[in-house]
């Protein structure tokens, strides 16, 4: 079957940043998907996970990780924890450590991989992305999906990361607009502006593929660290 994905070349672009997400969504709406909390929170993290279109983007931005069983992986930006479900099938000899700075994330991804959590594969902790569990060794994966564009110091952050992955690790940003009437073009400008600050973080082998799906494309930037 013919899937609608396309391999893109890394060009230079601006600092034409993927923050437009946040200028163009409603300031309520916007601050229950950055982060989550009370009532709203909860009702959030629960389309979040059952949305088919989110659930469809996590599978597809984990596929890019090509996990093998005893990785050592860091998700930045957990959410209801879809992703760290996904990923701990994989992972039966290897671990899993997530970070999201809402209470309300941390309680649903804790329900939703509670056996995992129990049996040692996985480990979620309440922090801040400039709170990088520097503490839990080096990483072999990193994942973010749709949270890169809320962080304050991005190039900051990419550049810890890079330092506690492994020779030979692989980092994966997706990222999906979530503004009124977004484009084809807003999700290529925005997915260019990661790889170029992914390649300015250290990681090599930095490209970018797009997926088309609802409500508009997906990018997924990718960076290797050589070894």
């Amino acid at each position: 079957m013919q899937t609608d994905v396309q391999h893109v070349p890394v060009s230079h672009v601006g600092e034409e940043i993927e923050s437009r997400s946040r200028t163009h969504a409603t300031p309520r709406v916007y601050s229950q998907v950055e982060k989550p909390a009370g009532l709203g929170g909860r009702v959030a993290g629960w389309v979040m996970a059952h949305r088919p279109s989110n659930r469809a983007r996590n599978a597809w931005a984990v596929s890019f990780l090509e996990l093998q069983p005893t990785d050592r992986v860091l998700e930045i930006g957990f959410g209801p924890g879809v992703a760290i479900a996904l990923m701990s099938t994989v992972l039966t000899d290897g671990h899993v450590v997530g970070i999201d700075h809402s209470e309300v994330m941390l309680q649903q991804a804790t329900k939703r991989n509670a056996s995992a959590i129990e049996q040692g594969r996985v480990q979620l902790l309440l922090a801040s992305v400039s709170d990088l569990p520097a503490g839990h060794g080096r990483y072999d994966k990193c994942l973010i999906v749709n949270t890169f564009h809320c962080w304050d110091n991005p190039n900051d952050v990419l550049s810890r990361v890079q330092r506690q992955m492994n020779p030979g690790g692989k980092i994966v940003i997706a990222f999906q607009p979530c503004i009124q009437g977004p484009t084809g073009e807003d999700t290529l400008k925005a997915g260019h502006t990661i790889v170029e600050r992914i390649k300015a973080a250290g990681f090599s082998r930095a490209h970018l593929e797009i997926k088309s799906m609802a409500p508009d494309s997906v990018a997924c930037a990718v960076g290797m660290k050589e070894g």
